[in-house]
């Protein structure tokens, strides 16, 4: 059986692991790098599963080879949104198209506040289920 201890987001690779060490980053990023793969940093303040578009932090790296350019990236993003979820992402373009290969999360806000599910009865007395976000009952730049 799989719990997820403390209800925390899961999305992208190793996110029911306790968050990964710098060093597993950089682990991660020499992987990515390896595969030729471009890497870029992306932040957000709503977690939502549906919300598979994130702020870049910068540019993707293309062209960038040295795993600690990347992981200089992902420190600046963390001193930037310290109470945002970071994510890093790695895309490969060996088919003509960018394709997401690797995925997963580097920073987290101390305290994630979760999901509700909100049931809404239709007309025919269909129900209807909506996932919400308890973080966007904040504004915006209140919600962390």
């Amino acid at each position: 059986m799989m719990t997820n201890y403390g209800n925390r987001i899961t999305q992208g690779q190793f996110s029911f692991l306790p968050d990964l060490s710098d060093e597993q980053i950089m682990a991660q990023v020499k992987y990515a790098l390896k595969n030729n793969w471009a890497v870029h940093v992306e932040y957000t303040d709503d977690p939502h599963s549906r919300n598979t578009y994130w702020e870049m932090y910068g540019m993707p790296m293309f062209d960038l080879k040295d795993p600690a350019g990347i992981v200089m990236e992902i420190k600046g993003c963390r001193k930037t949104f310290p109470n945002h979820y970071i994510r890093v992402t790695a895309f490969d373009s060996t088919r003509g198209w960018e394709t997401p290969r690797m995925s997963f999360i580097v920073n987290r806000p101390e305290k994630e506040p979760g999901f509700g599910l909100v049931r809404q009865e239709t007309q025919g007395r269909q129900i209807h289920y909506t996932i919400h976000s308890y973080a966007t009952d904040r504004a915006e730049s209140e919600r962390y």
